[in-house]
């Protein structure tokens, strides 16, 4: 075995890596999380569209176990909870999903958050995207259609409220890839939700983005192809995503080693704070 090989393939990544240029196997380091929450919509929970024969009317399926997440799961052996639904928006997880499905639950508390939401919040419901600084005061009895409150303090409350129950967990944001170009402003809005995102991770400790706006290929031409069915994934497209995904942590992980080394104390409330050799 020549150990300097992975030494190198962990160390010595060139300097123009870019997060995709690697697809792994096996999980890669996405694997050093023993669990993982997914919080997400449709492309979150497995969803497939079905179509009747007159082709007037879809029905919409949630399938957990096609969702990226399982994929992930079974490729990294590791438990990933998908905290998510078709439809998910940041201000119906915060003011009664949540709750009602028990995600605040501390005994569910993972070692990483995926965060996959913004597509039903800003594209099909137009939301405001609001900017950092944007605070929710915790109304959960307001009507949806007249809310005012931000898509960003929405999002924020989130991710502070699962630091509240992991404080040392890892959160990464996920944008969303490139549209087809037919609406330019949905395009503008995907940019802007990546930049949010980008600038929340300067906000929090121990928090990454998944830019798939930059990296991912553009939904549209082959990719749509091959991986959608109507407008959700396929079972191809969701495994894709899942080695997408994996393939992104690794980068991440690789890319800010120090951060990774002390993941299996997250939770366990004790630290190594010597020399780590």
């Amino acid at each position: 075995m020549n150990v300097n090989e992975y030494i190198d393939y962990l160390t010595s990544a060139p300097e123009d890596e870019k997060p995709l240029d690697r697809i792994v196997e096996g999980g890669g380091l996405t694997s050093i999380f023993r669990t993982i929450a997914v919080i997400g919509d449709s492309l979150a929970s497995g969803e497939f569209q079905a179509q009747n024969a007159e082709k007037t009317k879809f029905t919409y399926h949630d399938m957990f176990d096609y969702s990226w997440g399982q994929y992930i799961a079974r490729e990294a052996g590791c438990t990933v909870y998908n905290f998510s639904r078709g439809g998910m928006t940041a201000m119906e997880y915060m003011k009664t999903f949540g709750v009602q499905q028990n995600f605040f639950d501390v005994k569910k508390a993972a070692q990483a958050y995926i965060i996959a939401l913004g597509v039903n919040d800003l594209i099909n419901r137009k939301y405001p995207i609001g900017k950092i600084g944007d605070t929710w005061d915790g109304n959960v009895a307001v009507d949806p259609s007249e809310d005012k409150t931000t898509f960003c303090a929405f999002y924020c409350a989130l991710i502070e409220r699962y630091k509240q129950i992991q404080p040392d967990a890892k959160f990464f944001l996920m944008s969303m890839p490139k549209g087809t170009g037919e609406k330019p402003e949905d395009d503008e809005k995907r940019a802007a939700h990546n930049a949010l995102l980008h600038e929340l991770a300067k906000k929090y400790r121990n928090t990454y983005v998944i830019d798939l706006y930059t990296y991912m290929p553009q939904n549209a031409g082959k990719y749509r192809e091959l991986f959608y069915l109507s407008g959700h994934l396929n079972p191809m497209g969701y495994m894709f995503t899942a080695k997408v995904v994996m393939s992104y942590i690794d980068y991440i992980i690789r890319h800010n080693y120090e951060d990774f080394i002390q993941v299996p104390f997250i939770g366990m409330g004790v630290h190594h704070y010597g020399a780590k050799w």
